[in-house]
């Protein structure tokens, strides 16, 4: 009898403590990232991957579900896929996958499209923690994202929304360098790239493999660019000044 008492007192006790204490350590925890971000923005002013050699810089190539293409009407990030590079080697091992709890359901279609779930976003983490969590793995890398447009959309939106700091992050789009090394082939979509460089196509539209697609078309790209004697990322940025003048 005494020991039901005891039980139903901690229980309560717990009731009354945990709502307070989950808030501080929420609070606790963003705050956290916000400083882990700032550090990692003033690291980007004093590093920049322009004049690195292309054999050693940095890479994390990623990919946004989203369930639309205008952040500022709406759209949301459904899920988030990365892997990183240093230079043409891709570390199979550090990947980062999640999906993100959204506030409005995606359409039907979106979610035929990418073969997410609406109880698999309800179960998942919502942005600002998925956001923490992505940069503590981008860290000072270089963002590499077939058409970047739209990543870099949702990116500069999201965490202007979210966190009130700008996207600090460079963030290139493959089509640079695919303007280099293939200038003659008509390459718009990942899947015509994937088959013009004979790289296996796996489940598209689903954010980390489509990063890992992206991530092997990267790979095969600067290979080609190193051995037509580009050494830097400025070394092709000045090229290509030259061809639009």
């Amino acid at each position: 009898m005494v020991m039901n008492h005891m039980v139903q007192f901690v229980k309560q006790l717990s009731t009354k403590l945990s709502p307070s204490m989950y808030s501080s350590t929420m609070q606790q925890s963003e705050a956290e990232g916000l400083a882990r971000l700032r550090q990692i923005q003033r690291e980007l002013k004093n590093d920049d991957a322009l004049d690195q050699p292309l054999h050693s810089v940095p890479f994390i190539v990623f990919d946004l579900e989203t369930s639309g293409f205008f952040p500022d009407k709406g759209d949301e990030i459904l899920s988030i896929g990365a892997i990183k590079m240093n230079g043409v080697e891709i570390f199979e091992e550090k990947k980062f996958y999640s999906t993100v709890q959204c506030k409005k359901e995606p359409s039907g279609d979106v979610l035929s499209l990418t073969g997410l779930t609406l109880e698999e976003l309800a179960s998942s983490n919502p942005l600002p923690e998925v956001l923490h969590d992505f940069y503590d793995f981008v860290g000072g890398g270089t963002l590499v994202a077939h058409h970047a447009t739209h990543e870099k959309r949702f990116m500069s939106h999201m965490t202007w929304q979210l966190m009130r700091m700008p996207f600090a992050h460079r963030i290139i789009d493959t089509t640079f360098l695919t303007r280099v090394v293939a200038s003659d082939e008509p390459l718009v979509t990942l899947d015509e790239c994937c088959e013009y460089y004979n790289i296996p196509i796996t489940t598209r539209h689903h954010a980390l493999h489509d990063a890992e697609m992206t991530a092997k078309l990267w790979q095969e790209c600067l290979m080609r660019a190193q051995e037509k004697g580009f050494s830097t990322l400025r070394d092709i940025y000045i090229y290509l000044a030259t061809l639009k003048k």
